[in-house]
């Protein structure tokens, strides 16, 4: 008999803008096998290198709300001025595959999803300290001063919702918080929750009966 695929696992991750979540995401995504980007919807205009359903799936803001009022997104908020959605037929597809998924969103996404998703592993990425945040929102040169005066203010209230995850990284050194990163996720796939006991079954226990 044909072992049934298991569904794959979700983990959310959070973070202040220029804690350096996207990188580390990208990183692990090309590096560990059979996991992959849920791709959420936004209505803010594209960042020079950015690709549209690769970064996100960029709309205008009357699709999104369509989107939004035929419960088409399982979660959505506004984040500086813009609309940030997750396609709940999108995330389901990727889960029934068999691949673990991460859905790189904020914290206020990430807690209506922990209201409709328990099995979720939610992971909060913070910089070493809040003056290096600030530098490094300086050096992405895309913000004007009153831009990054906004995102530290929210910075600060996301922190404080870091007790609500199941996992904090601090990305002070890239590799250590990518190491970090992959054995949150290597220990969720060796977790008994996802260990068939049927296959434990077959492959030991019916073997002492011979």
């Amino acid at each position: 008999m044909q072992e049934k695929k298991s569904k794959g696992s979700l983990f959310i991750v959070s973070a202040p803008s220029g804690a350096g979540k996207t990188t580390l995401c990208r990183k692990l995504v090309s590096s560990l096998p059979n996991l992959q980007f849920s791709v959420s919807y936004t209505t803010r205009q594209p960042r020079k290198g950015e690709v549209n359903d690769r970064d996100y799936t960029f709309i205008n803001r009357q699709d999104f709300r369509l989107m939004a009022d035929k419960g088409e997104l399982i979660e959505w908020a506004e984040v500086h001025g813009a609309l940030y959605g997750t396609s709940r037929k999108r995330l389901e597809e990727l889960l029934d595959s068999g691949n673990d998924v991460i859905l790189d969103i904020d914290t206020q996404g990430a807690m209506q999803i922990k209201e409709k998703y328990k099995e979720g592993i939610y992971i909060f990425i913070l910089p070493p300290s809040l003056a290096t945040l600030k530098e490094r929102l300086k050096n992405r040169l895309t913000d004007s001063k009153e831009e990054i005066r906004k995102r530290l203010g929210r910075a600060i209230a996301e922190i404080k919702t870091f007790d609500k995850y199941d996992y904090v990284i601090i990305n002070d050194i890239l590799e250590d918080a990518l190491m970090e990163f992959e054995a949150v996720i290597i220990s969720q796939r060796v977790s008994i929750k996802k260990i068939n006991p049927l296959r434990i079954e077959e492959s030991f226990l019916k073997q002492e009966e011979m």
